[in-house]
């Protein structure tokens, strides 16, 4: 089967932008989905007025999982924190100019990494941010799918 991918979404998968680590990271957050074994760390480096200075990510996933890693990290980077918590799955999807539905699950990877980046910020500084919930470590466990069926396909990406 294949994929009909954006053009913004091969551009970032094949040259993903803020690939890599921060050490001392000021919030570090790891998710994954046990459904498809998609992994995403996003590490962030947050400045003392809260506003996230540098972003990275590691993953280990398909094209699309990459892609929104890449585009997450986009934007989120010189956003306030409470701004971050503000970039959804949609707004990654957006701004790839969308996915296939059975992809549509990296762009949830994505929000969940940044929220677990930030719950981490969160916790080493023993702040609330207000808004921001517990993430989870498999996206399996939140009912996101918005009625898609995650199928993969080994002609996917």
């Amino acid at each position: 089967m294949a994929m009909n991918y954006s053009d913004k979404v091969m551009e970032h998968f094949t040259n993903p932008q803020n690939v890599g680590e921060i050490e001392n990271a000021s919030g570090c957050g790891t998710v994954g989905n046990a459904v498809c074994g998609d992994i995403m760390r996003v590490y962030l480096d947050i400045d003392d007025n809260d506003v996230i200075q540098d972003a990275k990510f590691k993953t280990f996933g398909c094209g699309a999982a990459i892609a929104t890693s890449s585009m997450a990290t986009v934007l989120v980077k010189g956003k306030t924190v409470q701004e971050a918590l503000e970039v959804t799955n949609k707004a990654v999807m957006d701004a790839l100019d969308g996915l296939p539905p059975v992809k549509v699950h990296c762009s949830l990877l994505a929000e969940e990494a940044i929220h677990a980046a930030l719950w981490d910020y969160a916790e080493k500084h023993g702040i609330v941010i207000e808004g921001l919930e517990k993430p989870v470590t498999d996206i399996g466990e939140h009912d996101h799918h918005h009625g898609v069926e995650l199928v993969e396909d080994e002609d996917d990406l």
